[in-house]
Formats: C-alpha cells, structure tokens, sequence
C-alpha cells in the first residue's frame, strides 16, 4: 500500500456503498435495500483515503452463530493493485478469529479472478460437493 488510508468499522451511506458497487463493477442494488443492508452488516470494513472519499469496503453478515458470509469486497479501480482488497480481507477475518463461533461456516461468493485473493485466506471451492446456487428478487 503506497498511500495513506483509514481503516474504519463502520459500513458505508447507502449512496457511497452503491456508488462503489458502481465504480468497482459490482451488480447494482436497490438504495432501500441499500438502507436496511448497511444498517444489518454484522461487522463492516471501510477504507478511506486522506479526503475520507470511500475507496473499499468489505461487510460480514450472517445469524452471528452459525453462518456468516462474506458480502461487499469492492475496491475503486482508481486504488486496485495496491493490496487493499487483503487489508479488508485481513479485518474482516480478524474480526470473525475473534468473535465467530466456534465451528461457524463462513461463506462466500467469489467473481474469479478474486477466487485467488480468498485462496489465500482459507476459501476452498465447495464442488463438486456442493455448489453455489442463488436466486435474485
């Protein structure tokens, strides 16, 4: 990391958090859905640059006992390839090594190639087992 950055545990605005789906090319959402998910996040990461402009984010949700997942790993393509996407990464895994329960599963969904990213942090592909399914509204 070349710059200097904040690390905050807090989830975003609704409007900043689409605005960087937006930017980092991430599936659009909904600014009510927006409202309710930011204010549900179980632990939330952000990083902010020296004008406090939001270039990261990171969330955990979940039932806090059993399931987390992962959601919301996005950096501004203006800050990509300086390592920011591990540094949110390393918060939110700290976080769950020191606040999930034991046994829990944490899941995520990986957009390839970010597969590689959470390779690093002891992601493992579930099939052929089981595979990933899901269903939007």
């Amino acid at each position: 990391m070349d710059k200097k950055i904040d690390v905050h545990s807090k989830a975003p605005g609704p409007e900043e958090y689409l605005a960087l789906r937006a930017a980092a090319g991430l599936s659009p959402r909904e600014v009510d859905g927006a409202r309710i998910a930011m204010g549900n996040s179980i632990f939330a990461v952000t990083l902010r640059d020296s004008s406090q402009q939001l270039i990261g984010m990171g969330r955990v949700i979940g039932d806090g006992g059993c399931f987390y997942q992962i959601v919301d790993i996005a950096v501004h393509p203006d800050h990509q390839g300086h390592g920011y996407g591990k540094r949110i990464m390393t918060e939110l895994m700290d976080y769950l090594n020191t606040h999930g329960q034991k046994g829990a599963f944490i899941s995520l969904i990986a957009d390839i190639p970010a597969d590689g990213l959470y390779k690093k942090f002891g992601f493992v592909y579930t099939a052929p087992s089981s595979v990933g399914m899901y269903k939007k509204l």
